[in-house]
């Protein structure tokens, strides 16, 4: 995509193409791009309509039916942030008073509208001359084309000081390659500037990668890692007064709108005994944010491995932060007695969740040789630094 290409598309023509996309995409790519030449449309427009229809479906998962008006890059669509996370967390920036926002390196402009909806003026910056027209085309299509002004620049040169918060997604992905960037130092913006934002605007947000290292958080920054019905999504950076705890899970759950929030320090140690009657297979979120301790605390549960963040209890107690499993039977793993105790039990559909495994699921369940028409669970752990399999059956819902 180039500019030349999305003009193209925002113009009458483009827009009948882009229906036109929408109707024929999902099938064979080569049958959908000669539906649309033989429509009259010319190839090159056909084939960007095409590509914007196949992003659109993709992004449905994110943005919902507004995607259907988005446009949109592969790269951009990776990083961009799903809706739920971006209404909260604009709706967190509104409770704290903020009227104005920077958003530097806005991307396609996800949190950007987030906030525009939010009520707040939104100045965004974005490096890339597409995916900025991208991103104001995007704010126009969602009509808050009033509230959101995007510039195409250098993030570290804008202007800060005239406005009230700033958030910042630095771009993960070398340009030309699309590839992930794993070192912080490696960002765009450059980790040293985005860091430093916080000295310059205290109501600062930084959107990082979930597996940051806790040892790259600035000091009195809340960190927070996000899950969308059970994945983890991102992590995020509080600085200032918008930090309000050292670390925060928060798992949403989009089917019903829920929130559920863990904090604590992401210091303390969870005590370690004996496996017991109910697995509970904490929320990466919850993981990430190093608040395991936090979460046994609540559900009186212990580890059975302080390496090892699957917890332990007597009871069952239903728990957003925790998928809860009855435990039947602990065994040293031993493939031939796993096999023989399922075969015994007619087991023919097994979930297989691992914690400290070296063992690959896919390939233990095909030298498994399931048959039969029960179903149970197994976790692939260790227990006092001992490879352990425990079988499990679900637990129903209220325990």
């Amino acid at each position: 995509m180039d500019l030349d290409q999305l003009a193209a598309l925002r113009t009458p023509e483009g827009s009948a193409a882009l229906a036109a996309a929408g109707r024929v995409a999902g099938g064979d790519p080569l049958a959908a791009a000669a539906a649309l030449r033989s429509g009259g449309i010319p190839g090159d427009l056909a084939a960007a309509a095409l590509t914007q229809a196949e992003l659109r479906h993709r992004a449905a998962g994110k943005f919902g039916a507004a995607a259907a008006g988005m446009f949109l890059t592969r790269a951009g669509l990776e990083q961009a942030t799903r809706r739920a996370v971006a209404d909260r967390r604009a709706a967190r920036l509104r409770a704290a008073g903020v009227t104005t926002l920077a958003d530097l390196g806005c991307g396609l402009g996800a949190d950007a509208l987030a906030a525009a909806r939010a009520g707040i003026r939104v100045y965004a910056v974005e490096a890339d001359p597409v995916t900025a027209a991208m991103a104001a085309a995007n704010a126009e299509a969602a009509g808050l084309a009033d509230l959101v002004t995007v510039e195409c620049g250098d993030a570290t040169a804008f202007d800060v000081t005239g406005v009230d918060a700033v958030f910042c997604d630095p771009a993960r992905r070398r340009a030309g390659t699309g590839r992930r960037v794993f070192d912080p130092n490696a960002y765009s913006p450059p980790w040293d500037f985005v860091t430093g934002l916080a000295a310059r605007v205290p109501r600062t947000v930084v959107k990082v990668a979930p597996g940051l290292d806790h040892a790259l958080i600035p000091a009195g920054a809340e960190a927070e890692w996000v899950s969308v019905d059970g994945d983890l999504v991102e992590a995020a950076l509080w600085c200032g007064e918008l930090a309000e705890v050292p670390r925060r899970a928060t798992v949403l759950r989009e089917r019903d709108d829920a929130v559920s929030l863990l904090t604590g320090t992401g210091a303390q140690e969870a005590p370690v005994g004996p496996v017991r009657r109910f697995l509970y297979d904490p929320d990466p979120a919850v993981v990430r944010a190093h608040l395991v301790a936090e979460l046994a605390a609540g559900l009186d549960a212990t580890l059975a491995d302080p390496s090892i963040a699957y917890l332990y209890a007597d009871e069952a107690r239903t728990t957003p932060f925790a998928r809860c499993l009855e435990i039947t039977d602990v065994l040293p793993f031993s493939l031939k007695r796993l096999r023989t105790l399922l075969r015994e039990r007619r087991v023919g559909r097994v979930e297989i969740r691992k914690r400290g495994s070296a063992l690959e699921p896919e390939k233990l369940r095909r030298d498994l040789r399931l048959s039969g028409d029960e179903a149970a669970g197994l976790a692939l752990t260790r227990v006092a630094g001992a490879p352990t399999v425990l079988v499990c059956r679900p637990v129903p819902a209220g325990g």
